[in-house]
């Protein structure tokens, strides 16, 4: 069984294979139930937020932990993709800036990716 770190660092690993921009990786898992981590990416058009949600999909499926709902996949705008323990959002640049989740989560903790190596 995977720990929600271990799916963190594969999904952060599946986003940077697939050209991901800012990553952001929030521990939430002192101010909500919903999850311990979010992770925030943006992309740069349609085909390649499409692009990051199919390599994280597929990289924690085969490690045994499917998305239990993945939403916004069609307008690729802001995918936001459930797997429990975490929570991945992929944003257009557009998207991300408008939401600002990470002004939102901003009482979780900012976690460096390097923690993650």
């Amino acid at each position: 069984m995977n720990s929600s770190k271990d799916l963190c660092k594969m999904a952060i690993n599946a986003l940077e294979d697939k050209k991901a921009e800012d990553i952001s990786i929030i521990d939430i898992s002192e101010v909500s139930v919903l999850a311990d981590y979010f992770l925030i990416a943006s992309g740069t058009n349609r085909s390649q937020i499409q692009a990051l949600c199919d390599n994280v999909e597929e990289t924690l499926g085969r490690a045994g932990c499917p998305a239990k709902q993945i939403e916004g996949y069609d307008s690729a705008n802001w995918i936001l993709m459930d797997f429990g323990d975490i929570i991945v959002h992929i944003f257009d640049r557009e998207n991300r800036l408008f939401y600002d989740l990470e002004r939102i989560w901003r009482d979780g903790k900012k976690i460096d990716s390097s923690e993650f190596n």
